[in-house]
C-alpha cells in the first residue's frame, strides 16, 4: 500500500471517529442542557414581573394585611370649623404648637379656621373616640367615613387632662373596633397606626412600641391633674394622624396616637398614643355621665431617683415618693404618710408617677384599691377608697354646684364668658355666712385666681381649696357681673 492510500484512509478514519464522538456527546448532554437552560431563565425575571402576594409566606405574627384590612373601615376623618372670636383660646400652654401640628394653622386673632384629625368608631350605632385636641373649640364637626360616606357630628364629652373626646354621628350598622388590652402590649411588639396624615385617608404605617407610661409634658391641666402614661412607639404618626387607632396584629385598638416628638412639626422618629385602659374608662364616664369620674389618691408626688433615695434614706430606688398627703384625702384616711414610697397599686407594680396615675385613673371614684408601699425600709399595704375632685365618693355631675364654708359655687356660663372675657371661672352663687361672706364677697362674684392661679371649674376651685392646711391664708382674685375687679384675702 502506498503513502497516499494510508493518508486518505487515515483521514476517513479521523473525520468517522468525529462524527461518531460529537454525536454521541450530543445525545448524552442533551438533557443537561435543557436542564441548565431552565435554570437560567428562574433566575431572569423583567423587571416588571411580579408575585402572588396570596402565596408569599410571612414569618407567623408579621403579616399586617389582616390587621390592616380589620381597622381602615373603622378609622374615621374628622373636620372641623372654629368660629372667629375676639380673642385666642388656650387650654395649655402648647396650645399653639398643638394646633399648627394638627392641622389649624395658628389662627390669628379674630379670624375662624379649620381643623382636621382622626377618630375611632367604637360602637355601630355612632359613638367615635378621638383627641380632645381635634374638636377643641370647634363650631361645626364633619366626620368622614372610610366609605365617603359624610355625617355631622356631636360632642359628648371631652376630658383635657387625658386629650381624649367622644363624639357621636346618627347612623346604625357602623364598622367598629375592638379595644384590646393595652397592659398586656409588650416592648418589642409590632404595632399599626391607622389615620389621615396631610389629608391622605386610611394610611397605614407600622413600628413598634418603643417604650410604656411615658410622661412628654405636652398636656398641662390648671391644677395638675393632667395623666401622661403614652405608649410610646416608632410608626411614622403626622399631622391628621391625632385621635387615630394604635391597632396590635389582631386589629385591636391598643392607644390613641395623641403627639409626635418633633423639632419640626412633622414625624421624627417617635409618636405617642394614650393607651386603651385609659381610653376605655374615660370613653365609659363621658358617654354615661358626661364628664369623666375622676379617682384621686389625695397626694404630691414625685418619681424616686438615686439621689432622692439617698437625700432621704428610702433604701429603694424606684417607686413613686409620697411628697405630701392632704387633709381627708383617700390616702390621709388610709394611713399614708408623707415619705412613703408607693410600688404597687392592686398588685401591679409601679416605678414612676405615670405608671400610678394610670392605675388609679382606671378607676372611679368609691373604688377601693390595695396600695403597697415602703415605710422604714419595711414594705406594707392598706387599702384606700378613692375620692373625686370635690373630696367625696359620689358621681359627679357635668355641671356641679358645690357648697363649701357656707358659699355656694357654679361654674359660668358660657354667655358671662363672653361678657366678661374669660376662658373660665367659678360664680358664688349663694352665701349663708361663713369665711367667703366674712370676707365681703358678695353673691355673683366670679373667682378666677387662687393665690395668682387660674381657676376654671368647680373642680378646679375644689382641688386648690382641698391641699390648704389649716391656718394658710389666701388671695382670691376675681370680678363682678357689671365688670368690676376685686381682691380678698381669705384665713383658711
Amino acid at each position: 500500500m502506498d503513502k497516499k492510500q494510508i493518508f486518505i484512509g487515515m483521514l476517513f478514519s479521523s473525520f468517522f471517529g468525529g462524527l461518531v464522538a460529537i454525536g454521541g456527546y450530543s445525545l448524552l448532554q442533551e438533557p443537561s442542557d435543557n436542564l441548565i437552560q431552565t435554570e437560567q431563565n428562574d433566575n431572569l425575571k423583567f423587571t416588571n414581573y411580579s408575585i402572588d402576594t396570596t402565596q408569599a409566606i410571612v414569618p407567623a405574627g408579621l403579616n399586617f394585611v389582616y390587621a390592616a384590612n380589620t381597622v381602615t373601615p373603622a378609622v374615621v376623618h374628622i373636620r372641623t370649623t372654629v368660629e372667629a372670636s375676639g380673642g385666642y383660646t388656650s387650654r395649655t400652654p402648647l396650645d399653639s404648637w398643638l394646633r399648627d401640628y394638627f392641622g389649624d394653622q395658628g389662627r390669628p386673632q379674630g379670624r375662624g379656621g379649620m381643623g382636621a384629625g382622626s377618630g375611632v368608631i367604637i360602637s355601630e350605632d355612632g359613638y367615635i373616640v378621638t383627641n380632645n385636641h381635634v374638636v377643641d373649640n370647634a363650631s361645626e364637626i364633619q366626620v368622614l367615613l372610610n366609605d365617603n360616606r359624610t355625617f355631622e357630628a356631636e360632642i359628648v364629652g371631652v376630658d383635657p387632662t387625658t386629650d381624649l373626646a367622644v363624639l357621636k354621628i346618627d347612623e346604625a350598622n357602623l364598622p367598629t373596633l375592638a379595644f384590646g388590652n393595652s397592659d398586656r402590649v409588650q416592648i418589642g411588639e409590632w404595632v399599626l397606626a391607622v389615620g389621615n396624615p396631610f389629608e391622605f385617608r386610611s394610611t397605614v404605617t407600622a413600628g413598634i412600641v418603643s417604650a410604656k407610661a411615658r410622661n412628654i409634658g405636652i398636656l398641662r391641666n390648671r391644677n395638675n391633674l393632667q395623666i401622661e402614661s403614652f405608649i410610646q412607639t416608632d410608626a411614622a404618626v403626622n399631622p391628621g394622624n391625632s385621635g387615630g387607632a394604635l391597632v396590635n396584629l389582631r386589629g385591636e385598638l391598643v392607644g390613641i396616637n395623641t403627639a409626635i416628638a418633633t423639632p419640626t412639626g412633622t414625624f421624627a422618629g417617635y409618636s405617642f398614643a394614650v393607651p386603651t385602659s385609659l381610653v376605655e374608662k374615660v370613653v365609659e364616664d363621658l358617654i354615661e355621665f358626661g364628664v369623666v369620674q375622676r379617682a384621686l389618691l389625695g397626694i404630691s408626688i414625685r418619681d424616686v431617683n438615686s439621689e432622692l433615695s439617698e437625700r432621704e434614706d428610702l433604701g429603694v430606688v424606684f417607686g413613686v415618693y409620697v411628697a405630701s398627703v392632704n387633709d381627708g384625702s383617700a390616702a390621709d384616711d388610709a394611713g399614708l404618710e408623707s415619705g412613703d414610697v408607693i410600688v404597687a397599686i392592686n398588685g401591679r407594680e409601679v416605678k414612676s408617677v405615670s405608671q400610678l396615675q394610670e392605675q388609679i385613673a382606671i378607676n372611679r371614684p368609691g373604688d377601693k384599691v390595695l396600695v403597697d408601699y415602703i415605710r422604714d425600709g419595711k414594705r406594707r399595704n392598706v387599702e384606700a377608697t378613692l375620692k373625686n375632685t370635690l373630696g367625696t365618693t359620689e358621681v359627679v355631675e357635668a355641671r356641679n354646684s358645690v357648697l363649701i364654708e357656707g358659699a355656694t359655687f357654679d361654674e359660668i356660663s358660657n354667655e358671662l364668658k363672653e361678657d366678661l372675657n374669660l376662658e373660665g371661672g367659678v360664680s358664688v352663687i349663694e352665701l349663708e355666712g361663713g369665711k367667703f361672706s366674712d370676707a365681703g364677697i358678695k353673691e355673683g362674684f366670679v373667682i378666677t385666681h387662687i393665690d395668682k392661679a387660674p381657676v376654671a371649674t368647680v373642680e378646679g376651685l375644689t382641688t386648690m381649696l382641698g391641699r390648704l392646711r389649716r391656718g394658710d391664708g389666701i388671695l382670691i382674685e376675681g370680678v363682678y357681673p357689671n365688670g368690676d375687679k376685686a381682691y380678698y384675702g381669705i384665713g383658711w
